[in-house]
């Protein structure tokens, strides 16, 4: 443990399989100049044995999700009085509330909220998660000494939403570059096992089954594409996306696009998934911020088609094609664009080193350890 190394507590509202939890994991994972502790509001979900497995130290309070009990929350004070951080970084509007509170009433004065969200869309939000977003934004320059978010885009929703603009500190999240990396023989081993011929064009999205992700926007631009006279094959990963998903099955019946679609749902081998496609899409509508699917399949030398939803068009750059939202047509034009080049093995080559290249530089892991930990440095000199 260095000198200036810092004790941090990170307080997180759930470790369900997203991309803040992920995140998570891997500034705890990859950060070795300081000491992480993680409090958990609720329990274990999907990415609790990972944190195990990785040695990196868990309270679990479970305390139901959207409920506060007395009991978790004297476990939290409890907790930070024990551990005593130099800083706590909280992940979440929940997290942000909860864990920002307690903290500054256990007596931490460094405190940093993480903001991982760009839009809170009534009717589709909870009602209960738009009415934390703006209790913390009334209290956002008393409790958080600076407020990190992964997107430029969600600085703005939240200053709108009073949030204290001169405590904002962006950080985007970050890759794992020696996991996310071009990779041939895993492409041939998933075309393999999904029973696709090496040349056959494919489109995926890794997306749970949400509102938020929009997939009928997606299925819609397929039919379209279908229409237009294309062959390709388009496979959706994620939690609810497979056979057993009836609402899904019907809407690529409906569209007639069932034969094209591989429903696999979900996976843990997402570097090899990558790998596999020749365009990432994503169809978002809402709700992302810093959608780390887009750099994932950069990462792994993927051209990615994505709506211009959070920072979407700073992540992709000149290395793919942005879209508006809810646009199924513009969707299409756009994925036979990207047909058309990837008919063109140098054109489409170069692409692929672009998109690999711009992670590179931008958007890998030990960025957002190095921005994370200069934002705790000024917490702790507020």
């Amino acid at each position: 443990m260095q000198a200036n190394s810092l004790n941090i507590l990170h307080v997180i509202t759930g470790l369900t399989d997203g991309g803040a939890e992920n995140s998570l994991y891997q500034l705890c994972h990859n950060d070795r100049d300081n000491v992480h502790r993680v409090v958990c509001l609720m329990d274990a979900g999907q990415y609790g044995p990972r944190f195990d497995a990785a040695g990196i130290e868990v309270v679990y309070l479970n305390m139901p999700q959207g409920r506060v009990t007395p009991a978790g929350i004297w476990r939290l004070w409890r907790t930070i009085r024990e551990f005593r951080p130099d800083v706590v970084q909280t992940w979440m509007y929940h997290a942000d509330l909860v864990g920002g509170v307690v903290a500054r009433l256990a007596g931490v004065k460094a405190i940093c909220w993480g903001i991982r969200n760009s839009n809170l869309m009534p009717g589709a939000t909870k009602r209960s998660t738009i009415w934390v977003a703006k209790v913390c934004g009334a209290i956002s320059r008393v409790v958080p000494s600076r407020i990190v978010s992964c997107s430029q885009n969600a600085v703005e929703v939240h200053r709108k939403l009073r949030y204290a603009a001169m405590k904002f500190v962006i950080v985007p999240n970050g890759c794992n570059l020696s996991l996310l990396f071009p990779d041939s023989e895993a492409r041939t081993r998933v075309r393999d096992e999904w029973g696709l011929d090496a040349d056959m064009p494919l489109f995926g999205m890794v997306a749970r089954f949400d509102l938020q992700k929009d997939h009928v926007n997606l299925i819609a631009a397929l039919a379209q594409l279908k229409g237009l006279g294309w062959d390709f094959r388009c496979v959706l990963i994620g939690g609810g996306v497979d056979a057993d998903n009836a609402e899904l099955t019907l809407l690529l019946e409906d569209y007639g696009v069932r034969e094209r679609v591989l429903l696999v749902g979900r996976r843990s081998d997402i570097p090899a998934v990558m790998n596999a496609l020749d365009v990432h899409v994503l169809s978002s509508r809402f709700g992302e911020a810093f959608p780390n699917v887009l750099s994932e399949a950069m990462a792994c030398g993927t051209p990615c088609v994505s709506t211009d939803v959070g920072d979407a068009a700073f992540i992709v750059g000149d290395t793919g094609w942005i879209v508006p939202h809810s646009d199924s047509k513009a969707l299409a034009d756009h994925l036979a664009l990207a047909l058309e080049e990837h008919a063109d093995v140098p054109a489409w080559q170069a692409r692929k080193q672009r998109a690999r290249q711009r992670v590179v530089d931008s958007f890998s892991v030990q960025r957002m350890v190095d921005g994370y930990n200069a934002s705790w440095h000024l917490a702790c000199h507020v």
